[in-house]
């Protein structure tokens, strides 16, 4: 049984990973159904009472469990191997590959989809860098865009009339995040609070705009990739070489947590007395001497 779980569980595990290397090699754009695509989900028929046993059910579960996890890569796997492997494996019976043979060919298996993986997520990111490459050249001439030496494109949309903050701040900020097609993937209004964080534990391209606002300021930022996160993207949506669109206001800028409570609450030392030893001399008796007398 033990044996058994295990198989189950690295089958699981390994198709779980597959699924979401499938789902990274997606395009961030994810597609609107329309109204008339729209089909509501159906409803689930159990028929239970052709598995009458608890054995039945849960073999029948673990079933359902991993043809659901293989979905993503039904096409690379015979369906009759795969349960004959199951079978022969739980009944003890000879198998019909080694152990190292079936090393190898997961092995290969893994390697050819990471390789797959790997050239789709290329194509993608050549994509997005022409894109990027020509949205920057055509924007950086528009009336009222300004471009820092790093490259970054901003719009002063509102000026601050408050302080700057500093890379050692923490902010207060509103913001909302899009692609370049306008997908929004990101957004504090829409989560209804303000969000918080170190000016220099963001990207890069946030790090610098943060620098250059004021407090009450709200900005436009064109964010390029090398700024934000490269040719690794970020998730699902945020897909490699993918520029990025902010609308930033600066809220504020957070007192540091120690120092606003050593301000708050100032320490306050106990000043006790010096209390100096005195030397007590031992009490000394005095013996009574008595004269000799003499015989």
């Amino acid at each position: 049984m033990k044996r058994f779980m295990a198989v189950i569980i690295a089958i699981v595990l390994l198709c779980c990973w597959l699924t979401l290397s499938a789902q990274e090699q997606k395009a961030p754009v994810p597609a609107k159904a329309s109204a008339e695509e729209k089909v509501a989900p159906a409803k689930e028929k159990a028929t239970s009472e052709e598995l009458k046993t608890t054995q039945e059910k849960l073999g029948y579960s673990f079933g359902v469990e991993i043809g659901t996890s293989l979905k993503e890569i039904q096409a690379e796997i015979q369906i009759d191997a795969f349960l004959k492997g199951i079978k022969d494996s739980v009944e003890g019976k000879n198998l019909l590959l080694t152990t190292q043979q079936m090393e190898e060919v997961k092995k290969e298996f893994v390697t050819k989809m990471q390789g797959e993986r790997d050239k789709k997520m290329k194509e993608l990111g050549d994509k997005n860098k022409k894109e990027e490459d020509t949205f920057l050249a055509d924007n950086k001439k528009k009336e009222g865009v300004k471009t820092t030496e790093s490259g970054l494109q901003y719009i002063v949309e509102k000026e601050g009339d408050g302080a700057k903050p500093k890379e050692t701040d923490t902010v207060k900020v509103n913001y909302k995040g899009t692609l370049l097609d306008g997908t929004e993937f990101d957004s504090s209004y829409k989560r209804g609070e303000p969000a918080v964080f170190p000016v220099k534990g963001v990207i890069p391209g946030w790090t610098e705009a943060l620098q250059l606002m004021k407090v009450g300021g709200k900005y436009k930022l064109f964010v390029p990739s090398k700024l934000a996160y490269g040719d690794r993207g970020a998730g699902a949506q945020i897909g490699p070489n993918s520029m990025l669109i902010f609308e930033v206001e600066l809220l504020g800028i957070e007192k540091p947590a120690e120092k606003a409570e050593a301000v708050e609450k100032p320490v306050k030392q106990e000043v006790k007395p010096k209390v100096e030893k005195q030397e007590v001399k031992p009490k000394t008796e005095k013996q009574e001497v008595k004269p000799k007398t003499e015989k």
